[in-house]
């Protein structure tokens, strides 16, 4: 089974109000976007910043980490006499993700929105877009012609492009890149909030996270917290393939049941082998997920997390042969800067793809559980950890199937073995 890109369907959750998504086929205009209550008065930036904390908002972008405890750390750096930065981070390097992109393409001033408090509470004066999609690069383009001088007062707003690849939306990969380097990671510390662009503190923030920003702001951080659970409160962007089904981008409550995604998706929970989770980085959970929900507690009890919130359906599609397009993906995007990361993908890419093919041995499969441990937490990026995540998960999720392709006996991929350069990957047009 070859993969292709496929456009997008966007749908809301029965019963759930949608807070970022809408239904549109073009950019939302400034007009448009004001007249439903966006752009309104800043206010107070310190009570701003605290509705924020008591909204638990996470970071969408893949870690889940506080956004309140970013801008409190960013703002710390102003009220000493710093100058900061904060950059909103579109570079949306999962092949299986499409929230970003969709945002920027469809509701770019949302995402303006949230970069605008988001300078008012760091106090900022310098805030960059940073993204790789064509046509979302020019829907926002549009949206900052559209801006009046008032909107962002003395703020200076960029527009930062990139050529897209899987490490160039890692945080220090956008501030080496609006620096005028290369979209590479650096080594950490310093870390962005520290010294970033141009060496000053900087906040570097996922478009999704920034775009709850404008609903805490208009409605309180305890209306934030209706929905979800109290330690994933909110909605959260997921885009998810496979099972044979056209791609969907849903906006999901924290805490619902993988089981009422399934229904509303029309895939049958007898017919679901396991799901790739958070785009590539999360590894494979098996039929364990079918009792789950949907959000970041319960997928860490299985091993896995949320991470950007893609999922990838897996029916007839086998994990192992899944596993082999993942890690050789992680071979080709990997940055080349990093011997461990370099060396380790395709080692692993190796093994997987031989194990995929019937042609492994034991010794092969002992030397892919090691590196699965040992090369864990090297690299001066994730990509490394994305990759010992799937084939940790792979291991440890489906030993039967592993041990039916060591045999060459597993009859998915005789019939033909699923190939993908960018498994799962999809479009973010949104059919209408």
């Amino acid at each position: 089974m070859n993969s292709t890109a496929t456009d997008l369907i966007v749908a809301a959750w029965p019963d759930c109000a949608p807070r970022l998504l809408r239904a549109t086929s073009r950019p939302e205009d400034c007009a448009d976007y004001t007249h439903a209550g966006g752009y309104r008065s800043v206010g107070d930036a310190e009570e701003l910043l605290g509705q924020v904390n008591l909204s638990g908002l996470l970071g969408r972008g893949g870690a889940a980490f506080p956004l309140g405890t970013k801008l409190r750390t960013v703002r710390d750096a102003h009220l000493g006499g710093s100058e900061t930065i904060v950059v909103a981070n579109g570079e949306e390097g999962e092949p299986a993700s499409v929230k970003d992109r969709w945002l920027l393409r469809h509701r770019p001033h949302l995402v303006l929105d949230g970069l605008r408090l988001a300078t008012h509470v760091t106090g900022a004066k310098r805030a960059y877009l940073y993204v790789s999609d064509d046509r979302a690069a020019a829907a926002v383009s549009g949206a900052l012609a559209e801006l009046t001088p008032d909107i962002f007062g003395d703020v200076t707003v960029d527009l930062v492009t990139v050529e897209p690849g899987y490490v160039a939306g890692e945080e220090t990969a956008a501030v080496r890149r609006i620096n005028g380097g290369p979209a590479k990671p650096s080594d950490k510390p310093p870390r962005p909030f520290e010294e970033g662009v141009a060496g000053l503190p900087t906040m570097v923030s996922n478009v999704e996270t920034l775009a709850n920003l404008p609903y805490i702001h208009e409605h309180g951080a305890q209306h934030y917290r209706s929905v979800g659970t109290p330690m994933s409160p909110g909605t959260f962007l997921a885009t998810v393939t496979g099972g044979g089904k056209p791609p969907v981008l849903y906006e999901i409550p924290h805490g619902a049941a993988v089981s009422d995604l399934l229904q509303l998706h029309g895939v049958a929970a007898e017919e679901v082998r396991g799901v790739l989770v958070g785009g590539y980085f999360a590894g494979l959970v098996n039929t364990d997920i079918l009792d789950a929900t949907l959000d970041h507690e319960a997928l860490r009890r299985l091993g896995s997390g949320l991470g950007c919130g893609a999922l990838s359906i897996l029916t007839d599609d086998c994990p192992v042969a899944v596993t082999a397009s993942v890690m050789s993906y992680f071979d080709r995007e990997n940055a080349g800067q990093c011997g461990s990361c370099f060396n380790g993908t395709a080692a692993m890419a190796a093994v997987t793809s031989a194990l995929r093919d019937g042609v492994a041995t034991e010794e092969d499969l002992a030397r892919l559980e090691r590196w699965a441990v040992v090369l864990r937490g090297r690299g001066a990026c994730g990509t490394l950890d994305g990759a010992t995540n799937v084939a940790a998960s792979l291991l440890r999720q489906f030993p039967q199937v592993v041990a039916r392709h060591l045999a060459d006996n597993c009859q998915t991929c005789r019939s033909g073995a699923y190939h993908a350069e960018r498994p799962y990957e999809v479009e973010a047009v949104a059919q209408t």
